[in-house]
């Protein structure tokens, strides 16, 4: 894995990986990473070097150029990471299926050392991992002046910057020039999730039948012992309990 800007990463960063529990169990059970195409995301200004302001009256077709990035988006592989030292209740509601899905606690170290190297085929040579945090700017006013045909992918509008986001990048334009069949929808890549994951926290409202579904294929990967539940499905309380032993009646919590 390597840093696509130099100095960038803080290898202890805490990331999160909000999942639906159906994707979370493919993980389990084919011990693979998915890094979705960059087509697929619903960001309309994915890749893009200047956002222009448009008449609503304007409705033009795709130009060459527009077709041309949809196909570079279509060849570069990413996987999004939430970068935050505490888990998020508008992520929990965005990615994790409504509250009803799964996190992944992971950190750059553990996920440079935890995934293995990527090839489309076994008779082709290994592809380049990219990381990085995204740097967000005002794309409205700042133009990316030539960014690279990765590096474009790892700058967003800053409309975005709430999704403090972390990436990994896999290019296949390449692969493609030399006439190697790549796939529409995505790639999987192969990772040690003994070593990936850190913890593993279950959504507020995973349901009971889902957590039972779980439990094989946590403990078939080793990892029962860091199954966590998210804090906002703990019970409010609205006055302070005494503790065991003490005396006097519950106070208001302010």
């Amino acid at each position: 894995m390597r840093e696509l800007v130099n100095g960038s990463i803080d290898w202890d960063d805490r990331l999160w990986r909000y999942i639906s529990v159906a994707r979370f169990l493919d993980m389990l059970n084919q011990r693979t990473l998915h890094f979705a195409s960059a087509n697929q995301f619903e960001d309309q200004f994915e890749g893009a070097v200047f956002v222009e302001p448009v008449d609503e009256g304007d409705l033009s077709p795709m130009g060459f150029v527009d077709h041309a990035f949809f196909e570079l988006k279509r060849l570069t592989k990413i996987s999004c990471w939430h970068r935050r030292d505490y888990e998020s209740d508008a992520m929990w509601r965005l990615y994790g299926a409504e509250n009803k899905g799964v996190a992944i606690c992971s950190t750059p170290e553990r996920m440079r050392a935890a995934l293995k190297p990527f090839r489309l085929a076994p008779e082709f040579g290994i592809e380049d991992l990219w990381a990085g945090p995204v740097e967000y700017v005002d794309l409205t006013r700042q133009p990316l002046t030539d960014p690279g045909m990765l590096e474009r992918f790892f700058k967003k509008h800053r409309a975005f910057e709430w999704e403090q986001e972390f990436r990994l990048a896999i290019s296949l334009r390449m692969a493609e020039e030399f006439g190697v069949r790549v796939p529409v929808c995505g790639i999987s890549v192969d990772v040690d999730l003994d070593v990936l994951v850190d913890r593993v926290v279950l959504g507020p409202s995973v349901s009971g039948a889902q957590c039972l579904e779980l439990h094989e294929p946590l403990q078939r990967a080793g990892l029962s012992k860091r199954l966590q539940r998210s804090t906002l499905f703990g019970r409010p309380r609205y006055v302070t309990v005494p503790a065991a032993g003490s005396s006097g009646p519950p106070t208001s919590k302010t």
